[in-house]
């Protein structure tokens, strides 16, 4: 069973340096209350696995949208993700200052090396990337040739803390994502040491239907409320 903890106890649990997987796509499935403290908490160094870095502003007029905040305090050493273009502040702590690490992995790839990491497997074979700068990525392992095609090997990635949203998380952990926030969240929450899960409202057990259930309670270890997000 999981601990239901404030959002302040989760954040302390996240020390400097920790590689932490974010759920989300552009912001849109972010633990938007988990984040904004963390911004506050001055923890630094961290690498970041997440799609993207979100956006400079939100939907509602919100200056620094989900993990945009921790772009913008430079808490981020390095960032692992698919896509960064609408977020300038990357390239410019990642080019000018020379303070931000970026690794850029095929979006496709970057979910399956997530999986693989979750699954315990020793790497992905994807032929995304074969033939361009991917080769060079770090985390590409080798090229291999399967019946006459080339594959590159894609390293299994995994995390220390992964924080992933809800919209209802049950008292045993079970989590239901509404629409697509379920993103990037579903395959982060087997992936990771730690996972921490943010609800938009905290439910009864069986107040979720089995069928609608999408992120286990086995794979939750700490539970803290948002509520619904205003901005």
């Amino acid at each position: 069973m999981p601990k239901f903890v404030s959002i302040e106890e989760a954040v302390k649990l996240i020390p400097d340096g920790a590689c932490v997987m974010f759920g989300g796509f552009m912001g849109c499935g972010n633990a938007h209350r988990f984040i904004d403290a963390l911004s506050k908490s001055g923890v630094k160094e961290l690498t970041m696995i997440c799609n993207d870095a979100s956006m400079p502003g939100g939907p509602m007029g919100e200056e620094y949208y989900g993990v945009a905040k921790l772009v913008h305090n430079k808490q981020i050493k390095k960032l692992i993700a698919t896509h960064v273009g609408l977020n300038p502040e990357v390239a410019t702590q990642s080019m000018v200052d020379g303070t931000l690490e970026v690794i850029l992995v095929p979006q496709g790839s970057l979910a399956e090396m997530i999986r693989a990491g979750g699954a315990g497997l020793g790497g992905v074979l994807t032929p995304a990337g074969v033939g361009t700068i991917v080769e060079d990525n770090p985390l590409c392992l080798g090229k291999q040739n399967i019946n006459g095609r080339d594959y590159l090997l894609m390293a299994p990635v995994h995390a220390d803390f992964a924080v992933i949203a809800g919209a209802k998380i049950d008292k045993a952990g079970n989590v239901w994502y509404r629409g697509n926030t379920s993103n990037f969240n579903l395959v982060m929450a087997t992936a990771a040491d730690t996972v921490i899960a943010e609800a938009e409202e905290i439910v009864e057990v069986g107040e979720i239907e089995p069928e609608n259930v999408r992120t286990y309670g086995v794979f939750v270890d700490y539970v803290v409320e948002g509520g619904k997000y205003n901005g």
